[in-house]
């Protein structure tokens, strides 16, 4: 390739392994922690937690987030980019719990073309329980599929929508369904700021003797609140005039996205990784 077209690569991924806010019992802000941001020229960057607890209403045991990029080494690979976020001995108001939850994005841009293949494969939780109870869950790590042929963008692949579909056709007959989360899954959003997003998760569904309701991957509990596990939003953007190619495709992960409503109020994202990268010219 001449020098003059010679093609760059910027990073980016950021990953934190706690955020949120409180209400009740007090009011008060979750810093981000463990936080990682990787820089444009990528390298690799580690966090450590250990032992954090805010009162009675959220702690953990220990958790490490990790980011980095780095050209390919095999022939023909471009860029990728690794995002990692991991907490253990996680503890929700004695209500939710896990051993350990793990968030981790793969992403490899190619040499030519823009649309990067995509991996969660890692990801997953160890011993989650409601309640004391297990809850069981059928995760897909390939919720993606394939990297589409031509540099198409993944909300062009069939199998992916009818994917989306059936979920978001599960989660809405939740009937305690929280509003924003309502609007949230029911198809794509076309802004023009994100011009074709999506949201969906790699747990298609959730099952267990834990008490309240269960459609998909969201959990009402009661007296507790709303649980969504493994949520996954893509949102690929700035296509190339003409030919419909997404020059920027950006994967954000939340292992769990927690709604509170009962003696603590509030919201937490749990396990949380954003990533994407710009391949330039």
């Amino acid at each position: 390739m001449p020098e003059e077209v010679r093609r760059h690569h910027a990073y980016h991924a950021e990953a934190h392994v706690l955020q949120g806010h409180l209400r009740l019992p007090l009011v008060q802000e979750i810093k981000s922690q463990a936080y990682a941001r990787l820089a444009e020229e990528g390298g690799y960057i580690a966090q450590h937690e250990s032992d954090y607890r805010l009162e009675s209403v959220i702690s953990f045991r220990s958790a490490y987030t990790q980011v980095a990029g780095n050209p390919g080494l095999k022939p023909g690979h471009g860029w990728t980019t690794l995002a990692t976020s991991v907490v253990e001995g996680l503890n929700i108001l004695d209500v939710v719990t896990a051993d350990r939850v793990v968030a981790q994005v793969s992403l490899d841009h190619p040499l030519e073309g823009y649309v990067p293949h995509v991996t969660f494969l890692g990801t997953r939780f160890e011993n989650l329980k409601i309640a004391g109870h297990p809850v069981n869950l059928d995760l897909d790590p390939n919720l993606l599929g394939s990297k589409p042929e031509n540099d198409a963008p993944y909300t062009g692949s069939s199998a992916f929508l009818d994917k989306v579909a059936r979920q978001h056709e599960q989660v809405q007959k939740h009937p305690n369904l929280l509003e924003e989360l309502l609007q949230r899954y029911t198809g794509f959003s076309r802004d023009a700021e994100n011009p074709e997003a999506v949201e969906c998760s790699l747990v298609n569904q959730a099952e267990g003797a834990f008490p309240g309701r269960c459609h998909g991957h969201v959990i009402h509990v009661p007296d507790f609140g709303t649980i969504c596990l493994a949520n996954v939003r893509l949102e690929q953007s700035d296509y190339k005039p003409g030919v419909g190619i997404p020059r920027k495709t950006l994967v954000h992960l939340t292992m769990m996205d927690v709604k509170m409503g009962c003696v603590a109020e509030g919201g937490t994202g749990v396990g949380v990784i954003k990533t994407n990268g710009t391949t330039m010219p």
